[in-house]
């Protein structure tokens, strides 16, 4: 129980609802037990009556008195039961919508390392199947918890006061119960973790297949899949059904308990009327109906136990995520306006998932309002250098500044605020055009919007889809040519107006022709802004105010295209390369 421990401050926060439905759950359990005695009155009035001491009159008014309150008592009993349901329901509900919204926002803080190590099946089947069992834990489990205990507090007591050598051979079966259920429950806990972990990896297998789907189809392997998606339900089926088979015990169990203890009230209750010891018939009917009453909360005992067992391995699940420490914090809340001025001073960095080393000792400056080119190899360091000013990393050595404040004494907010990042592969959500463009700033107008897709040349794209701005994106931005989301993206980040731009190779997908006049475009649109831009091509490089050359994670040259262009070396020899691919 120590992993659901971390409920105890919704608990905390929900105590008067769960007060009041505990309120009405006695309530409801009070009238409930009125019945029992009323049958039992009435078996006496009908003794009384065929042994002489009331008239038929008086017997018939007292019977129908007994009926009227069994009804009027079953009716409210009933009626409180519907409050209940919907006072403790409402209560799981409430806090499975704060733990949902707990576990997101903890996602949204963990760390770009974080995301490579986890698959994104497990995260949304953490998210969602985990916090449902949590769910049943929080609500019916906490209500049938509540139900059953009040029951048992209220009954055996009149059990044991009405007649208590009865009582005790009628309860002798409850004991064995616990030991059972103690018992069971143990391997419930471990193959309840197997399925939960289970369940991650078929999310994860069909979230890669359907995201994939295009690749599976270019190589027709689908039967392939087939059978690897086959092979995975096989193994759920077993590890599901080695937990049904223990789950399975639990209600013959109970039946078979309920029925030993139904014949111990006939059988021993009817020795003692014969003996003498209970006045009437109506005490074994009243224990017959007590018996019954407590069948299904003792049956529910074992449904309970399973819950929370279930609930106990989910939110062991989820707690390894909620404690789980981000990499990159926010140490500092005062929020300082940015003005674009980069410095890295000796950075070196070396991805921890590879071990990779992508920067060695690298120092530059870009001054606020300077537009930088970055070209090298792939595996240069290029994004890296992006991801580091963006702060989704921390350097392992040297210092990045930003308006000669080291970054991480900025507040984190205020400096993804002052950046428009397009990154080289670009994102696109399942929505409208309009709505993945206004993604940059919601609050901008239809008029910006087609202002910043015009900067971006994909205005006249837009306008030849039936919907035009209105358009539906597919998955991941699906419906549309690589260039066309590329260019998407950039009309994305420039309707954000940031004080830096990142464009992380995201004019690879268009033509050269389209490439210049987007650079253009970009150029007056960025006019006093600091712009870092990635690329293979020296067209995108050329006008920059400063180019920067990497090669393996090194500063290899640093200077303008004239500069750069009339010394031997990288940048020469590429431009001359790219040069003679033009003109061939």
């Amino acid at each position: 129980m120590k992993e659901l421990k971390h409920l105890n401050k919704y608990f905390k926060k929900y105590w008067l609802k769960l007060l009041v439905g505990l309120i009405i759950t006695v309530i409801a359990k009070i009238f409930q037990l009125i019945m029992p005695s009323y049958v039992k009155k009435s078996i006496q009035v009908v003794e009384n009556y065929i042994g002489g001491e009331i008239s038929k009159e008086i017997a018939k008014n007292n019977l129908l008195e007994f009926i009227l309150i069994i009804v009027g008592a079953a009716l409210l009993s009933g009626f409180f039961t519907f409050l209940m349901r919907q006072t403790i329901i409402y209560v799981s509900r409430y806090i499975e919508y704060d733990l949902k919204n707990e576990i997101f926002d903890q996602y949204q803080k963990l760390s770009l390392n974080f995301y490579k190590k986890n698959r994104t099946g497990d995260l949304m089947n953490r998210m969602s199947e985990d916090v449902s069992q949590v769910r049943m834990y929080a609500g019916p489990a906490l209500m049938y918890g509540m139900n059953t205990v009040t029951l048992f507090a209220c009954i055996i007591p009149i059990m044991f006061i009405t007649a208590p050598t009865l009582a005790a051979y009628t309860l002798i079966p409850l004991p064995i119960l616990s030991v059972l259920i103690y018992q069971i429950s143990k391997i419930i806990h471990k193959r309840s973790t197997v399925v939960q972990e289970y369940l991650s990896s078929l999310s994860t297998f069909t979230q890669e297949v359907f995201s994939g789907v295009s690749v599976i189809k270019a190589y027709a392997i689908e039967p392939q899949i087939n059978l690897e998606l086959n092979a995975l339900a096989l193994e759920g089926k077993k590890k599901s059904m080695d937990l049904a088979k223990v789950n399975a015990w639990f209600f013959p169990l109970m039946i078979l308990l309920i029925g030993i203890s139904n014949i111990f009230v006939i059988y021993i209750g009817g020795q003692q009327y014969i003996n003498g010891e209970i006045s009437s018939v109506g005490v074994i009917a009243e224990f017959v109906l007590y018996v019954n009453m407590l069948t299904w909360p003792v049956a529910i005992v074992g449904w309970l136990t399973s819950i929370i067992q279930r609930a106990e391995a989910s939110q062991k699940r989820i707690n390894e995520f909620l404690q789980e420490l981000p990499e990159i914090k926010n140490e500092v809340e005062k929020e300082t306006p940015i003005k674009g001025k980069i410095e890295f001073k000796n950075v070196s960095f070396t991805y921890d998932d590879t071990n990779i080393t992508a920067l060695r000792n690298i120092s530059f400056t870009i001054e606020a309002g300077q537009t930088v080119a970055i070209l090298g190899k792939i595996g240069a360091g290029k994004s890296t250098i992006l991801d580091l000013v963006s702060r989704l990393y921390d350097v392992n050595e040297g210092e990045v500044l930003i308006d000669n404040t080291p970054i991480r004494k900025l507040n984190l907010h205020t400096l993804r605020q002052a950046i428009g990042a397009v990154p080289q592969d670009a994102f696109l959500f399942s929505d409208s055009i309009k709505n993945n463009i206004k993604f940059g700033d919601n609050n901008s107008t239809d008029e910006e919007v087609i202002a910043v897709a015009k900067n971006a040349v994909v205005h006249d794209n837009i306008m030849e889809f039936k919907n035009q701005y209105d358009t539906i994106l597919g998955e991941r931005g699906i419906t549309l040519s690589g260039g066309q989301k590329q260019r998407v993206s950039i009309a994305r980040a420039l309707l954000k107006k940031p004080q830096i731009y990142l464009f992380d190779d995201c004019l690879s997908a268009v033509d050269t022709e389209t490439e210049e006049t987007i650079l253009n475009n970009l150029e007056l649109a960025s006019s006093a802004k600091t712009t870092i831009i990635v690329s293979h091509r020296v067209s995108s490089a050329k006008n920059a105010d400063k180019i920067l050359v990497l090669n393996e994670g090194e500063l290899l040259q640093e200077g303008t295209h004239e500069k750069l262009n009339n010394i031997k070396g990288y940048y020469k020899n590429l431009y001359l390369h790219q040069l003679s691919e033009k003109e061939n």
